[in-house]
């Protein structure tokens, strides 16, 4: 059997909730074969982030390198890269093997209130990962620092991703789960398509790993040959009910269920 290559270059979560974990179920439930390449250790549960340990900036490469270089790679997402050492060089293994199909989730804060991402790699990150992304999916928060002002309103919203957008990226997914309301409404733009997609909000405090398996399920359905607006859709609908069956585990923010489908 010959699968899509999905690969996601970021942090561990040793809760299994978040991160490579979530990356990696997601990937699988959705039919494609994950690779991944750490790019740091968490000490984390439910609860929070205890202790980050990041790995060496040339074993990060490394991996990319061994991956990419025998099993190939028909998408790729990022989550956590902590410095701008980290993002340069992820950013550099994406341009020299050409990865086009590259979700980035722009993770600054863990669930529980940890900084997963320096303030001065913020610049590294708008100039030298935006640009070669195919998605960006920031929530609320990211989008307010990536732009540097107060994001209230919907239109507040789909201006966001305008101006994200203008920051390179092809698509930008700006999600509204951290809003207020009965409904959950992410704003889509790629230069020619706005849309928004729209489901019920889910009465649940357990949402942990949902921005991980939500920009996974994008980088799934691009390795599987989808447009980027297609992908998103999907992947709308798969984070959806993964958040609408998250596991009541643990005694924090409970994780979202990517493997929901499988009836489990």
């Amino acid at each position: 059997m010959k699968l899509p290559i999905a690969l996601t270059i970021a942090g561990s979560d040793s809760g299994g909730g978040a991160g490579i974990q979530a990356d990696l179920k997601t990937f699988a439930a959705l039919g494609v074969h994950g690779a991944s390449a750490i790019t740091a250790i968490t000490a984390q549960n439910t609860l929070g982030v205890t202790e980050i340990l990041e790995l060496p900036v040339s074993l990060i490469r490394a991996q990319v390198d061994a991956v990419v270089s025998d099993l190939g790679a028909d998408a790729a997402k990022t989550g956590m890269l902590s410095s701008a050492q980290i993002i340069e060089a992820v950013g550099a293994a994406v341009e020299e093997h050409g990865i086009a199909r590259l979700v980035v989730d722009p993770v600054m804060v863990a669930k529980g209130g940890a900084k997963l991402l320096r303030d001065e790699a913020v610049t590294a990150l708008k100039s030298r990962l935006l640009p070669l992304a195919a998605v960006v999916t920031p929530n609320l928060p990211e989008a307010m620092v990536l732009l540097g002002r107060e994001i209230r309103t919907p239109e507040e919203r789909r201006r966001a991703a305008r101006d994200i957008f203008a920051l390179g990226p092809r698509a930008v997914v700006v999600k509204g789960g951290h809003a207020d309301g009965e409904l959950a409404i992410d704003a889509y733009f790629d230069g020619d398509r706005e849309e928004e997609l729209v489901a019920p909000r889910a009465p649940t405090a357990n949402t942990h790993g949902s921005g991980c398996a939500f920009s996974a399920a994008i980088a799934a359905g691009l390795a599987k040959g989808e447009d980027p607006w297609s992908a998103v859709q999907g992947a709308k609908e798969f984070i959806t009910g993964a958040i609408l069956h998250a596991l009541e585990i643990g005694h924090g923010h409970g994780p979202v269920n990517p493997i929901y489908r499988l009836g489990l």
